[in-house]
């Protein structure tokens, strides 16, 4: 039997040596004063280097040609794109011929791009109670370009670009930022974002914010409960002796807080020649300040409104004055001059 070794390591072309009579595995420990030791020489082992060029040692075939790396599988465009949309906010304004208020009015809408089959589809939110038919305004399809057969393509779209899908015009202000991120990536620099413009009808129809005022202290029914029955009486002449028959006569002006009226009272004396007429003004409220009131204006019959009062005399008015001083004519038809004034006590009630 010739020599094994130079027969290939192949199953069948093995066979063992009937010379060898020692099987036992050989030991790379003894044992020296009871303990454990590597043998040194016995075994050569592998070296650092030889390590390193078995971990970088890339083997190759000895026989036969080299097959080719498999390719990369296939993906198609609605497997890589799917469920990848491009979101486009623009703006249409619809042209209104009926109204009188308003010339026109601006419609925001979405528009949605499909980047696996190139398709497009605008919807317009819905707005509650806005009157107008919203939703989707144009269905997921292809939109034709031009006349050429193109079509609209994620390129052509871009901010403050100007897009006609079926003859109506759309303008893009503004985008997310899934399709910012898209588009720098694909080597398209996006315009800076827009602002959408504030439709007229929509601002006309808006509630003015509500103002809070707070309500006075003092108010009418606070007058009437603490000032009821509180009455200024005012002494006070009527000098009218600069015209013919003219006398200086006295009067007592009441003064009521519950309500801000006034009445004028003439003081009789015996035997002074008068009628007995002893209420000049009767109670009423008095204007301090009167505006616009036509020389036709019929006083005998129609009371002055606010209209023509811009202020009424209140209590300010008389305990301001001094002693001596005197009422505008606009106050009292005649020329009254105080002289002083007291309170009259709470009993008193409707004048004197």
């Amino acid at each position: 039997m010739g020599d094994s070794t130079a027969l290939p390591f192949l199953p069948g072309n093995t066979f063992k040596d009937p010379t060898k009579t020692n099987f036992h595995r050989s030991q790379t420990m003894t044992y020296k004063n009871g303990f454990a030791i590597p043998k040194t020489g016995s075994i050569q082992g592998l070296t650092q280097a030889d390590i390193d060029e078995l971990a970088n040692l890339q083997p190759s075939l000895t026989y036969g040609k080299a097959k080719p790396e498999p390719p990369q599988d296939f993906v198609p465009a609605h497997v890589a794109f799917d469920k990848k949309v491009l979101l486009f906010n623009a703006y249409f304004k619809q042209t209104l011929n009926e109204s009188e208020k308003e010339y026109y009015r601006v419609r925001p809408v979405k528009i949605y791009y499909y980047l696996e089959d190139d398709s497009i589809s605008v919807v317009e939110p819905i707005v509650e109670n806005s009157g107008i038919p919203q939703g989707k305004l144009i269905k997921r399809q292809r939109l034709p370009k031009n006349d050429q057969g193109e079509h609209w393509l994620w390129k052509d779209l871009n901010i403050g670009n100007d897009v006609v899908f079926y003859g109506k015009t759309f303008h893009i202000y503004s985008c997310n930022n899934y399709t910012k991120e898209f588009m720098t990536s694909e080597g398209i620099m996006l315009n800076p974002e827009e602002s959408c413009p504030a439709d007229p009808y929509t601002l006309s129809r808006r509630e003015p914010q509500h103002s809070y005022v707070t309500p006075p202290t003092f108010d009418k029914l606070k007058q009437f409960i603490e000032l009821d029955r509180q009455v200024l009486r005012f002494y006070a002449v009527w000098d009218d002796r600069s015209n013919k028959f003219g006398e200086m006569r006295s009067y007592t002006v009441h003064f009521y807080r519950v309500d801000d009226t006034v009445e004028v009272r003439e003081q009789r004396q015996p035997n002074d020649g008068h009628d007995p007429f002893p209420v000049l003004i009767g109670r009423r409220k008095v204007p301090r300040s009167k505006q616009n009131i036509p020389t036709d204006f019929p006083s005998a019959v129609m009371e002055i409104s606010d209209h023509e009062v811009t202020e009424w005399l209140n209590e300010n008015g008389p305990e301001g004055r001094g002693n001596g001083e005197h009422h505008e004519p606009a106050v009292l038809p005649v020329r009254l001059r105080y002289l002083h004034a007291e309170l009259l006590p709470p009993a008193v009630r409707g004048g004197i």
